[in-house]
Parts: C-alpha cells; sequence; structure tokens
C-alpha cells in the first residue's frame, strides 16, 4: 500500500482564490447596486424633438438644473435653512455642461438666470421664466438652451433644495474655500473667509446668497460651480466610493432627490461624476450688457463671444480664451 504524504496548499494560490472570491462578490454588489439605482431613478420628460431642434453633434451635453422646490422639506426644515415657503416653481441655478468626445477638458457653463432670451409662445424674458411658466417646466426650458445655444441636449438633470442638501450631508460635508466673509441671515449663513467643510444646509446658503458682490448673480454663479465641481469630486472620491457608510447613503439620496430625463440612466451619472473630476473649464456666457426692461433687470449676452463659445462646444473643440465668460 503505498504512503500517503501531505503537502500544505501553496498560500501563493489560496491568496489568489481569495482575491477572485471578493472580487466575484464585489462584482455582484456593483450589477445588484446598478440595477437598485436605476431603477430608483426618478425619470421626467424634459427633452423632446420640434421643427427646428439641433442636430447632434460631438461630445456630450448635459442640463444641470438646481429648483427653488422645497419637496421633501418639513417646515421645521424651511426654517432652519431659511428657504422660505415660495409656491409655485423657479431654477435658482441653470448650468451646461460639455463632456468632449476628443479627451479635452470638460467645460461647464453657467447660464445667468436672468439672461434675456426668446421664449417659444412668450416673446422674450428671463431664461428662467421659461421654467416657472404654467405651460413650462423642463421641456420648455430645455428647448429654450437649445435655440439659444444651438446646442442639443442630451441629458437633463434637476434637484430641489431638499435634494441639495441631503446629497451634501450623505457625503460627509464638501471642503470650499470661501473668499471672504459672507453673513447672510435670509440665506442662513454667518461664514469667515477661508477654507472650511460645510454640512448641506451651509451649503445651500453658500450657493444662493447675493450678499456678495457689485453684480450679487454673477457672484452666485461662480460659487455655484465652485460648489458642483467640490461636491461630484467628493463623492466619486475614493474615500466614498468604497465606503459603504458614505457610498450607500449618497446612492439612496441621489436617486431619492434627482430628476434625469427618461433618456438617462445610472451609467450617465457615473460618466457625469467621472467628466466633473476630470478638472473641468468653469465659465459664464459671456456678457454683454446689464439693461432694465419691462421694469426689471436683465442680462444680455455678448452675442458674438457667446455664438463663438457655443459654435467651438458644437464642433467639439475647446472654447477660444477671448470668448469665456468671467
Amino acid at each position: 500500500m503505498p504512503s500517503m504524504t501531505w503537502r500544505p496548499k501553496r498560500p501563493g494560490r489560496l491568496i489568489v482564490r481569495i482575491l477572485i472570491g471578493l472580487l466575484v462578490v464585489l462584482l455582484v454588489l456593483a450589477v445588484g447596486g446598478y440595477f437598485v439605482i436605476n431603477s430608483r431613478l426618478h425619470r421626467i420628460e424634459a427633452l423632446t424633438d420640434y421643427d427646428g431642434r439641433p442636430a447632434d453633434t460631438p461630445g456630450t451635453n448635459w442640463l444641470l438644473v438646481g429648483s427653488d422646490s422645497r419637496a421633501g422639506l418639513t417646515k421645521a426644515q424651511r426654517r432652519k435653512l431659511a428657504t422660505g415657503s415660495s409656491v409655485g416653481r423657479r431654477t435658482d441655478t441653470m448650468m451646461l455642461l460639455h463632456i468632449p468626445d476628443t479627451g479635452d477638458r470638460p467645460t461647464l457653463v453657467s447660464l445667468p438666470r436672468d439672461s434675456y432670451v426668446p421664449i417659444d409662445g412668450h416673446g422674450s424674458g428671463k431664461l428662467n421664466a421659461a421654467y416657472a411658466y404654467q405651460d413650462g417646466g423642463p421641456k420648455l426650458l430645455a428647448k429654450t438652451v437649445e435655440k439659444v445655444t444651438g446646442l442639443r441636449i442630451d441629458h437633463y438633470m434637476e434637484i430641489g433644495f431638499g435634494g441639495f442638501v441631503g446629497i451634501v450631508d450623505a457625503i460627509g460635508g464638501v471642503e470650499i474655500n470661501v473668499k471672504q466673509a459672507i453673513k447672510d441671515p435670509k440665506a442662513g449663513i454667518d461664514l469667515k473667509k477661508g477654507l472650511q467643510t460645510m454640512d448641506g444646509g451651509t451649503a445651500l446658503g453658500y450657493v444662493r446668497t447675493r450678499a456678495t458682490g457689485a453684480i450679487p448673480d454673477f457672484d452666485r454663479t461662480q460659487r455655484q460651480r465652485q460648489f458642483f465641481s467640490a461636491v461630484v469630486k467628493k463623492a466619486a472620491s475614493p474615500g466614498v466610493l468604497i465606503n459603504p457608510f458614505r457610498s450607500v447613503p449618497l446612492a439612496l439620496s441621489a436617486t431619492d432627490s434627482v430628476a434625469v430625463g427618461e433618456e438617462s440612466g445610472a451609467f450617465d451619472l457615473l460618466s457625469l461624476g467621472l467628466a466633473m473630476g476630470d478638472n473641468p473649464v468653469t465659465t459664464v456666457v459671456p456678457v454683454g450688457s446689464l439693461p432694465t426692461i419691462g421694469g426689471q433687470a436683465v442680462v444680455k449676452w455678448d452675442t458674438a463671444k457667446a455664438l463663438r463659445m457655443f459654435d467651438a462646444l458644437a464642433q467639439d473643440k475647446p472654447v477660444p480664451k477671448d470668448a469665456l465668460g468671467k
């Protein structure tokens, strides 16, 4: 009878099997997480075809909208966050993000809410009015942006006050460098100058305040771009993504808080996050004048520079430096 010799398993093989097992578990969790997130996304009709709609162009264009919706906030939360109790709906923030196919840096363009533009069926008026009209909303706003920029919007994303606060808190706050001290009771903030970590309520006040600058709305668009870049970078950081105590609440908060166009899914949101982590060029539509029309102060674009900006994006090229807004 032959002798039996016991041979210990090679430690290298054991480690490889453990790693493979972990990778399989992570893959299953990732796939399962994708389907859960994708099924929870709140989708709305925002992008529609119409006569004269701009043709598809290289790259991907997102219309990012922050509304003043108080949905999901209790009366106590509205008082604490100084959001007021406004009825109706308006857009506080509108930004156009172009993600190029060429490998160049993305471009994030603020569209001032007081931009004086033609709106189908309503003559000319402030850009945010396209959303506020009873027959408006996401569809009329997206259509208006497409017509004035000449760019076809590929994806639409919208978030209200309540969702804004929830996402910031889910990632453990966001680090912002405040350029000057800001005290604004209307926005519920009293901030010192310098780098600081803001929770959701403080960050909401920071991007909403009009208490700074000679032209408050332009200062506000700069803060909005600064904040949006910071929060997406934080959300896409390893410290959040590989930490289930951060990534899971973030995913749940985002799906509960964000509305996207019917054409968008979880992978599209991932590409948005990756693009924002790629150090985008941040700017605003070039401004020509700030007249008063019909008793309201409005923003008129520098038409020549704005056309050069949007023509460059339509060709999937970097915007010329002299066509960037300030």
